[in-house]
């Protein structure tokens, strides 16, 4: 879901109605992207965050704190230095663009009233927080956008703000029902896509939903709507947007099973079979739907050294391992010419001198072959030649056979890294990652100093029956959980031929249920590279079955007798303790 217009709108509602009055006691960057405003209002306090990250811009309410940097960046000392102490006298939003200003007064050095306004941008990549004077000039913005970056409008201190348009779109506030109706049917695309493109504020679901109000298909050329379907279309956008101007909203998280796939500030009708939480708050619906993407984008971005330095390794080893498997393929031929030499032997004493084949009975088939002779050479020379050339095939079938072994076992590994990275949810879990990769030898440590402190611990959860069930988040906990942590008749759970997590089933002696075995199965699909799939493949066995070969990278193991289970992996009834 775009975090379009209308939920701004939806949004602008509540921080007004919170917020106006209230005035402004802390300010932070906690990201290079990301303020927190902490704001007092009639006796109750608020923390505002203004993210305006590329890939996930937001704007919410929220009552986790976020630590301030040790030096904090330069626009956060500017907004310090003329807000802090500011009351917030408006919120607005300029028709339903994704833009929310909010004017604030607060006294100079000199004690004078001074107003000044933050406004906050939620378009994507073009994202920003902009700082400006009453009269709309840039005194600065937590990104700055130069003519290089962009030819549209230049964000720098000292430069006039104003809000681009670039897609000529119709305010759907101000323009009669019939008029956009008018302009979306001039559009030569799908009717979905023609009201998004014509109207400021509406995303591609807005748009679908206003098309499932109407009983019209958002896949039908705009322009084949007749007139009692313009008819239909102008009616719901007018109460549409009656809704919107009264505050009529109903901010809503739309569910398909335990997932969350939509939200809304206004009802989807078209989702209204699919299980659904309501709330008062736009502000607690965003950080409900928002807050583990938004935590697993910051890990992405911080993690983004470690995945290339994974992805250079695993890319080089993969042609490694395609180029020693071209070379083994080579040595097939060795038996080959093996038996033409013997054969040379055997026969080769009435071959006529400078010829060129020979046919001889292989007494190992039964079959009579023809063998190329080199013409210059005698039956004996020919003879060794071949012999020569088996040898050497032998001698480098011996070798890359070792070496493919050792490659397949790098790629295992660093496949199974980058899975690892997949699944880290805090810098904590980051550190554990780049260790294992330092000790592996693909990271130098810094300046020869000493090993980390490791925080991280593995995911501890409990069965429906009581059980509690350990997951590994890296290789290195893996090792740990098995070895180290495990008993001989705890029950252990890994995707089958894919990455991913040892999952410990601590049985303190009983016997489990088929509930716990399902439910470690779950686990193991989940925290694997088979994660969302619909049937993953799960080998289990007693810890003591699980052997490590000597001199195996971290969490490599092997086991010889298993039992299997094919589930899905939808751990929802399951939480972390």
């Amino acid at each position: 879901m775009a975090f379009d217009g209308i939920a701004v709108s939806c949004l602008r509602k509540e921080l007004a109605d919170r917020l106006t009055g209230g005035r402004i006691t802390k300010i932070v960057q906690s990201e290079s992207d990301e303020l927190l405003l902490t704001i007092k209002n009639n006796g109750a306090q608020y923390r505002l965050l203004l993210s305006a990250s590329a890939s996930l811009p937001l704007i919410y309410l929220t009552e986790t704190n976020k630590p301030a940097p040790m030096t904090a960046p330069g626009f956060c000392m500017l907004l310090r230095k003329h807000l802090g102490g500011g009351r917030i006298t408006t919120v607005t939003q300029p028709s339903l663009e994704r833009i929310l200003h909010f004017e604030i007064e607060h006294l100079d050095e000199m004690g004078d009233l001074c107003r000044k306004t933050l406004i906050a941008e939620l378009m994507g990549k073009h994202s920003n927080l902009i700082f400006c004077k009453e009269d709309g000039t840039i005194l600065d913005s937590i990104k700055h956008v130069s003519l290089a970056v962009s030819s549209v409008r230049e964000v720098l201190p000292g430069r006039s703000y104003f809000i681009p348009h670039t897609q000529d779109k119709l305010d759907p506030l101000t323009t009669e029902p019939e008029a956009m109706v008018t302009a979306i049917c001039r559009k030569p695309v799908t009717l979905g896509k023609a009201i998004y493109t014509t109207l400021t504020g509406f995303s591609p679901v807005m748009a679908e939903e206003l098309c499932y109000r109407s009983s019209l298909d958002a896949g039908r050329p705009a322009a084949a709507l007749g007139d009692t379907e313009q008819t239909m279309l102008a009616h719901q956008l007018l109460r549409l947007m009656e809704s919107i101007r009264e505050g009529s909203f109903a901010p809503t998280i739309y569910y398909k099973g335990k997932e969350p796939i939509e939200f809304s500030a206004l009802p989807l009708t078209l989702y209204e079979d699919l299980e659904q939480t309501r709330s008062d708050s736009m502000s607690g619906i965003l950080e409900q739907y928002y807050a583990t993407k938004n935590t697993l984008t910051r890990i992405h971005q911080k993690s983004a050294d470690l995945r290339r330095i994974v992805q250079t390794a695993l890319e080089r080893s993969r042609k490694k391992y395609d180029l020693q498997s071209r070379q083994l393929a080579d040595t097939k031929k060795r038996e080959k010419y093996k038996i033409w030499g013997e054969l040379i032997h055997t026969y080769g004493y009435d071959v006529p001198e400078g010829a060129r084949s020979m046919e001889a009975l292989n007494y190992y088939t039964n079959e009579t072959i023809t063998i190329p002779l080199d013409p210059t050479l005698s039956a004996q020379e020919n003879a060794k030649k071949y012999f020569d050339k088996y040898g050497k095939l032998k001698r480098t079938f011996e070798a890359v056979t070792g070496l493919l072994q050792e490659t397949g076992d790098e790629v295992t590994h660093l496949e199974s890294v980058q899975t690892a990275l997949d699944m880290a949810l805090t810098e904590e879990d980051l550190v554990q990652i780049k260790e294992e990769l330092i000790e592996a030898g693909y990271i130098r440590r810094k300046g020869g100093g000493k090993k980390v402190r490791i925080t991280s611990k593995p995911y501890h959860y409990r069965s429906s029956d009581g059980f509690d069930i350990y997951v590994g988040k890296n290789n290195l906990q893996n090792e740990e959980l098995t070895f180290q942590f495990a008993s001989g008749n705890d029950w252990w759970f890994h995707a089958k031929g894919v990455p991913g997590s040892h999952v410990i089933v601590k049985t303190e002696g009983k016997e489990l249920p088929d509930r716990t075995f399902e439910e470690a199965g779950r686990l193991a699909a989940w925290y694997s590279k088979n994660r969302g799939g619909d049937k993953v493949e799960i080998d289990y066995v007693q810890k003591k079955h699980v052997k490590k070969p000597g001199g195996s990278k971290p969490g490599f193991v092997v086991y010889y007798t298993n039992y299997s289970l094919v589930i899905d992996s939808d751990i929802s009834g399951l939480d972390v303790l």
